[in-house]
């Protein structure tokens, strides 16, 4: 019964996915409506489709799990991913709108013309962070489709793939964006019905003085982390925000710079409201599965929780929900890590039209699926935060600097985002294979995001500093076009 209904609970969010999305073919017959959905998209679905797309398998399962695994350390994960929100708010958000650029990479050859270089080098980057982000939206797959119904791990991977596919070949982000605004509400939901039952039953049986009191004895001796990672997770999940290129690309939807800003806004709201249900879970997770932080399997909690509690149909029903609110989670941030990906590719390799949007399409979920297929499963939350290093280290400073600093030179550029990039991602490569113990130079290799980042931005500013001749001319107009609302500049 408990396979049937979580089978049915999927089988009902893929088709409902795939049905929204034949709904935005019907409305997408431009190139515009593809890549940018014509810059029509109001703040409210706006908000609700980028909530559907940041919410992640590392935010639906893996917010819980570290809970469970780190006690109150893990706290911090879903409080940098709201508060990154911030930083696009005050910084990015209206700016990188006025910018008029589908990707990206356009925003760099706006930005500093006649660099083809960097604009390469930002698409390469563009690919492997989005490439780096679906592969644990693959894992997650595995991992809720074999707890739920024993199907084999490499089931899960292929449906979202395929459901992904049919979403973005549709109508591109047009289909995404009504596909993404629904999965935000269905998230919620899937995590608001469990978690009501679930505290209707703990709290009358843990609701004594001494219950409460053994429950923050565990929230402090949990695999707590130390100052140095949690200052660098931190500085990860504020910055790394700034440079995730499927939420970034949201923002060229709005039709305004304004519009943008109040997305933004809404989307705090969301974010704030959906990581209370999580956070909540992981620590129904310490009282009732305390063992999977010994086994290191914690991104399962959400998905036992509802049969640890309940027997029979009920725990059943409930675990159907949250399956289907996890293959939302899915489904959705790989739809829009998909259309960021091959938005970058067609525009790079096939020049912009439709048919190599599609090609596109096909070429960025391909090779995430085999990678998927062949490796294990990483902590969801902690793999997600070694991708937040590595774009707070790449793209956010080339970001922030190219919005508010008019001396960046593409010389400059280039070379942030090489020092960024390589050390950040060789340290991350030789932490995944170091044991793990307290020294901090392991610590420096594991979570690097405290001294790569700012390493990124002091490699821009030295090197543009010594390539002073090098400044764009064009460099006056285009900060008039990023910061003067309704700059009417033609480029």
């Amino acid at each position: 019964m408990a396979s049937l209904l979580s089978v049915s609970s999927l089988v009902l969010v893929c088709l409902t996915t795939m049905l929204i999305a034949f709904h935005g073919l019907r409305l997408s017959r431009t190139t515009s409506d593809f890549y940018v959905a014509s810059r029509t998209v109001r703040p409210w679905w706006n908000a609700s489709a980028i909530g559907g797309e940041y919410l992640s398998a590392a935010s639906f399962l893996g917010v819980a799990g570290l809970i469970v695994l780190s006690g109150q350390s893990g706290l911090w994960f879903p409080i940098g991913y709201t508060a990154g929100y911030l930083m696009l708010l005050l910084f990015v958000a209206a700016p990188l709108r006025r910018s008029r650029a589908y990707t990206i990479p356009d925003f760099a050859q706006i930005r500093f013309e006649g660099s083809p270089m960097l604009r390469k080098l930002t698409t390469y980057l563009v690919v492997v962070i989005c490439w780096l982000y679906i592969v644990p939206q693959m894992h997650g797959a595995a991992l809720t489709l074999s707890i739920a119904t024993g199907f084999p791990s490499w089931v899960g991977p292929v449906i979202v793939a395929a459901v992904v596919c049919v979403t973005v070949l549709s109508g591109g982000m047009r289909s995404v964006t009504f596909v993404q605004a629904f999965q935000y509400w269905f998230k919620l939901a899937a995590l608001v019905i469990p978690t009501i039952f679930l505290l209707g039953r703990a709290i009358p049986e843990h609701s004594s003085s001494g219950h409460a009191q053994a429950l923050y004895a565990q929230l402090e001796s949990a695999n707590a982390m130390n100052l140095y990672e949690t200052v660098s997770i931190i500085l990860a999940l504020l910055f790394g925000t700034l440079g995730l290129p499927h939420v970034l690309v949201r923002f060229y939807t709005n039709p305004t710079g304004q519009a943008a800003r109040t997305t933004t806004v809404i989307v705090l709201c969301l974010l704030s409201a959906f990581y209370l249900l999580p956070t909540t879970l992981g620590v129904l997770g310490l009282l009732y599965t305390p063992e999977l932080g010994a086994t290191n399997e914690t991104d399962a909690t959400i998905l036992l929780l509802p049969s640890r509690l309940f027997e029979g149909f009920l725990g059943d029903a409930l675990t159907a929900i949250v399956v289907g609110g996890a293959f939302a989670a899915f489904l959705s941030t790989t739809s829009g890590l998909v259309v960021s990906l091959a938005g970058a590719l067609s525009q790079e390799f096939f020049s912009g039209t439709v048919r190599g949007f599609r090609i596109s399409t096909v070429l960025a979920t391909a090779l995430p699926v085999l990678i998927a297929v062949v490796t294990n499963s990483l902590a969801l939350a902690g793999a997600i935060g070694n991708v937040f290093a590595f774009t707070a280290s790449t793209i956010c400073p080339l970001l922030l600097l190219g919005i508010w600093w008019r001396s960046l030179t593409a010389r400059g550029a280039i070379a942030g985002l090489l020092a960024g990039g390589i050390s950040c991602g060789l340290s991350l490569m030789i932490g995944t294979f170091l044991p793990q113990e307290d020294e901090i130079w392991i610590h420096l290799l594991r979570q690097p995001a405290a001294w790569s980042v700012p390493l990124a931005f002091l490699v821009m500013i030295f090197v543009s500093r010594s390539t002073k001749r090098s400044v764009p001319a064009n460099v006056e107009r285009v900060m008039a076009l990023l910061h003067v609302p309704d700059w009417r500049a033609k480029f």
